[in-house]
């Protein structure tokens, strides 16, 4: 990884550390080993200290939907190109994450998730998302439309054979690669897909869908519980005809994802999807694509040709949104800056939601005695001026 020195043993001192508890206006945050020792307020415990000068002390982000950044995308199979993305979100305090792959065929599909096994075992990702290509081609953005195809058993199970080559490092209790796969309900064996991918210890979520509520409704029951990027990719909401966007809002099992950069939502829909789900319900994801941390250009998405222009991508020769140029840092600011959320908010629905979703609760999301030390040193402005990954400090 992309660290300086490697781990260190350090207390960080006169900080506003944000803790479960609360917010620690002279905190400090003991280091040891490449673990949060210990969190306190005032008189630091002996040993080497830095001072943060009154800087935010957050835990890392949690990115559970992240297709690539630095120029690279995680559907590479160099793994030094997938190391590449992560570092870039790394630098902007993403700490943990998962590679999202798009829709392609599921030969080609299996052969990226082989590729990027040894790398969740590495800890360099926290596992794989599959978004597509069980999707809904009247929803697809930027998924090409001939690649997709109802989630048939044989086909669910190639994808997760291919991730299962053994304990998966970070990923908690289950030991395939594979996290999570996105489906739109509404296709032919969609809800038993759901029941199936429960029954492997893989999340089931719902996204990329022309679903009326009444076809919601079921895979929640067999087990869904996360909506993929809420709004976008979706039948929109009616008075009517609630659609995955009433009836996923308004389940409490489920946590609904929310692209946090302005262009795929307005902040008032932020606002009200976030006080409506609550801390327990909402993550904010980035869904950047290698143009993160990059610029403006062209580039390959699953195939289809993609046009960045002021930092929006859109298919070639249309208006349809293909994910996004967003950090989670820039996340974290627009949820506080526009959104209306508060700093303990957006904590949790960069940190600790999204770790605890991943069941990786045990080990970062929050900051608190016990875990890694992933920890990000936010300014005034809220714009990282340190990130610090397993007790070291990221650099270029």
């Amino acid at each position: 990884m992309s660290t300086w020195g490697g781990p260190v043993d350090v207390t960080l001192t006169g900080g506003r550390v944000v803790t479960p508890d609360g917010v620690l206006e002279q905190g400090w945050v003991a280091v040891r080993d490449g673990r949060i020792a210990a969190v306190g307020e005032g008189v630091a415990p002996d040993g080497p200290t830095t001072d943060v000068n009154n800087s935010w002390l957050v835990p890392g982000f949690v990115d559970i939907h992240c297709h690539g950044g630095g120029g690279e995308a995680f559907t590479s199979a160099d793994p030094a190109r997938v190391i590449k993305a992560a570092n870039a979100h790394r630098r902007h305090g993403t700490t943990t994450l998962l590679a999202s792959l798009v829709s392609r065929p599921i030969p080609e599909l299996a052969d990226q998730v082989k590729a990027l096994t040894e790398l969740v075992q590495d800890n360099v990702v926290a596992g794989i998302h599959l978004e597509g290509p069980f999707l809904s081609a009247a929803r697809c953005g930027a998924h090409d439309p001939a690649i997709l195809c109802p989630p048939d058993r044989a086909s669910i199970d190639k994808l997760l054979d291919a991730g299962n080559a053994g304990n998966a490092g970070n990923s908690g209790t289950n030991t395939n690669t594979v996290r999570m796969i996105t489906i739109a309900p509404e296709l032919e064996h969609g809800v038993d897909a759901v029941r199936h991918l429960v029954g492997n210890g893989v999340l089931a979520a719902i996204g990329h869908t022309d679903a009326t509520e009444a076809q919601i409704r079921p895979a929640v029951e067999a087990g869904a519980t996360v909506a993929t990027h809420l709004f976008n990719g979706m039948r929109p909401l009616h008075h009517r005809e609630p659609g995955p966007i009433g009836a996923l809002l308004d389940d409490e099992r489920v946590t609904v994802e929310l692209i946090c950069d302005l262009v795929h939502l307005h902040p008032t829909a932020v606002r009200l999807a976030a006080r409506h789900a609550g801390l327990n319900r909402t993550v904010l994801v980035t869904d950047a694509i290698a143009a993160a941390g990059v610029g403006d250009g062209v580039y390959d998405v699953g195939g289809l040709e993609v046009r960045v222009v002021d930092g929006v991508p859109t298919l070639a020769g249309g208006a349809a949104l293909a994910g996004s140029t967003l950090t989670m840092d820039a996340a974290f600011r627009n949820a506080v800056h526009s959104c209306g959320l508060t700093i303990q908010e957006a904590v949790h629905a960069t940190s600790t939601r999204p770790a605890r979703l991943l069941g990786l609760q045990d080990e970062t999301g929050e900051l608190r005695a016990g875990l890694a030390a992933d920890i990000v040193v936010l300014d005034a402005d809220l714009k990282p001026r340190e990130v610090m990954f397993r007790g070291a400090w990221v650099k270029d």
